[in-house]
């Protein structure tokens, strides 16, 4: 009952709107605490559409906001502990949850040292099992869960797997028959240069900082449209940063169009590029100065592949185009904000038009694997026609000059050269550390060791 009301209180101090009983009761019942709903509606309803219209009594109608995406500091945050949910198959007490605006969007659960915290991760899963739906299921709003022994501590999402899967049972509860979250998907959190930030007490002053903790519930975390919420890790949200940093400035100070305009990002192959170009490319787009993203693939990489992926992050928010004439129509459409393309499309475009209106426009240009050989002259084209473009480009293996070499009569310029400055690293002994990827295996085989029966002779060739 606190909770509900305190809820309310909240929710009337962040719309600055004051509820009637009656219709408080209507929107609590009819859209926060559907007795239909799980935890995939409530959490689309916190990623993707937190505007609820309330009709009054009067028959008029309001909008009422549950989170503040835009001005994060006009959210109202609270700590609370030691919750109590009796309503559900066991009697739990929950350690510490952060209510946003009064709903309980992060939720914390500690083990004392020396326990291993894979035990406060069962525990959750035991809540979302046994308790999170009771009472009013307001629980199911949680986002983001934080696990921590005081030594270890890691934050991972809501359904980090498989979405829960809903059914009634004999007594007409609603329980959760499966829900698969794998410990594998939890992630340490960390500093810009990936050193983990693993204590309790570090941890909290840095993720449970009020901007840092809002940042990742409203930007740094994607609902797929396969209905799995992800939470990116601590080198995509660094990398991201640092990306739409440097856009800013370099629009401050009219750097468009020049490499200190951009930059480039070295992130070890299977780390998640794709989600980190992506997000950068979607909160690119909402730059009020910013016309167009493309995100350019080399033809090996098929960009069928990678739209798949951007397609699994956002319904259509990638446009990708089979022929240059597509591509033409998409560059002069208002509406396609982030268009995937080839090399060798857009060299075709810059080959077939070169006076057109987009070369005017502020053009953000992420290229993925940023280091192909036809690469020098695509960038050479790029330079020369676009007028205000940032280039940023996504890699797994920068050539540095000690690598670079002229291949094939062309000389090879090193990553920085081409984009500008090194923005962020993630090498393969990050990824390593963090058992993000699988480690080497070394197999040692000795061969040259003489077999005890062999008599060495001069062969007879030898000498030629």
């Amino acid at each position: 009952a606190a909770l509900v009301a305190n809820l309310r209180r909240q929710m009337e101090l962040f719309n600055n709107y004051t509820f009637s009983d009656q219709e408080w009761r209507r929107f609590f019942t009819q859209h926060l605490a559907n007795t239909n709903e799980g935890i995939e509606e409530k959490t689309r309803r916190i990623q993707e559409d937190c505007v609820i219209n309330l009709t009054r009594d009067d028959g008029t109608t309001k909008n009422i906001t549950l989170l503040d995406k835009k001005n994060i500091h006009n959210n109202r945050l609270q700590v609370i502990n030691q919750y109590e949910e009796s309503a559900g198959a066991y009697q739990t007490r929950y350690d510490v949850t952060i209510l946003v605006n009064g709903l309980p969007l992060a939720h914390v659960e500690l083990k004392r040292r020396g326990v291993p915290i894979r035990e406060a991760f069962n525990q959750i899963k035991r809540y979302q099992r046994d308790s999170f739906w009771a009472g009013s299921g307001l629980y199911e709003y949680v986002q983001i869960f934080v696990i921590s022994n005081g030594t270890h501590t890691k934050y991972y999402s809501n359904t980090t797997r498989e979405a829960h899967i809903r059914e009634q049972n004999n007594s007409g509860r609603r329980k959760s028959k499966k829900t698969s979250n794998s410990f594998e998907f939890t992630s340490y959190w960390a500093d810009g240069n990936n050193t983990v930030i693993a204590d309790l007490v570090d941890f909290t002053k840095t993720f449970f900082a009020r901007h840092t903790l809002l940042h990742i519930l409203t930007r740094f975390c994607v609902f797929t449209t396969e209905k799995m919420l992800l939470v990116m890790r601590p080198y995509q949200i660094t990398a991201t940063e640092r990306i739409l940093q440097r856009l800013e400035i370099a629009h401050n100070y009219k750097k468009a169009g020049s490499v200190e305009g951009g930059g480039y990002i070295w992130h070890t192959t299977g780390s998640g590029k794709t989600l980190t170009s992506f997000k950068t490319a979607q909160l690119a787009t909402r730059l009020p100065y910013v016309d167009k993203v493309l995100f350019v693939v080399d033809r090996k990489d098929l960009d069928y592949q990678t739209m798949k992926e951007y397609d699994r992050f956002e319904k259509g928010a990638a446009n990708s185009n089979t022929s240059t004439a597509i591509l033409k129509k998409q560059l002069e459409d208002d509406n396609a904000h982030i268009i995937i393309t080839t090399i060798q499309k857009l060299s075709t475009f810059i080959k077939k038009y070169p006076a057109h209106e987009v070369y005017q426009k502020h053009v953000v240009i992420i290229f993925d694997e940023c280091h192909r050989s036809q690469f020098g002259d695509m960038h050479t084209a790029i330079v020369k026609n676009f007028k205000k473009y940032h280039l940023f480009g996504f890699t797994g293996t920068p050539i540095f000059a000690a690598n670079a070499r002229a291949a094939g009569g062309a000389q090879f310029f090193t990553t920085a050269q081409t984009f500008g400055d090194q923005l962020h690293t993630y090498t393969i002994v990050d990824a390593i550390n963090d058992k993000n990827v699988l480690p080497f295996r070394v197999d040692y085989i000795q061969t040259m060791d003489a077999e005890p029966d062999i008599d060495d002779k001069a062969v007879w060739d030898i000498d030629r």
